[in-house]
């Protein structure tokens, strides 16, 4: 299984003391969001995911062990940001099986109909 793909919408440095080490200039808050690609399309979907770094002890900081102040600037930070539009572009690939498709149909409806003959 693919591992989940995402790119940064936005970074935040907070000014919070980080519940591990009380340091009050190392937390980054970082918001990303996930898109999807295979061989057919690429696609943005509409689910954002956030995390929690201290960068003064190297630290992941999850949700547990959030302050209430911490977690007000992460709800405040939440409604500030502008993600992505949902999209889908299709591949090369797809196009081409698209128009094969088309094709095939049309062939087959024109020699149901008589029109042309083998």
């Amino acid at each position: 299984m693919k591992a989940q793909q995402y790119f940064t919408l936005k970074e935040v440095q907070l000014n919070n003391n980080c519940p591990e080490c009380y340091s009050n200039e190392g937390l980054q808050l970082t918001f990303k969001q996930r898109f999807v690609e295979n061989a057919f399309y690429k696609a943005i979907t509409g689910e954002t995911i956030h995390e929690m770094y201290c960068n003064t002890c190297n630290t992941n900081i999850f949700p547990v062990r959030w302050t209430n102040d911490i977690e007000q600037v992460v709800a405040y930070q939440e409604r500030a940001i502008k993600a992505k539009p949902q999209s889908t572009k299709l591949k090369k690939l797809a196009w081409i099986l698209i128009i094969a498709d088309a094709l095939l149909i049309l062939i087959v409806v024109l020699f149901v109909t008589g029109v042309l003959s083998f």
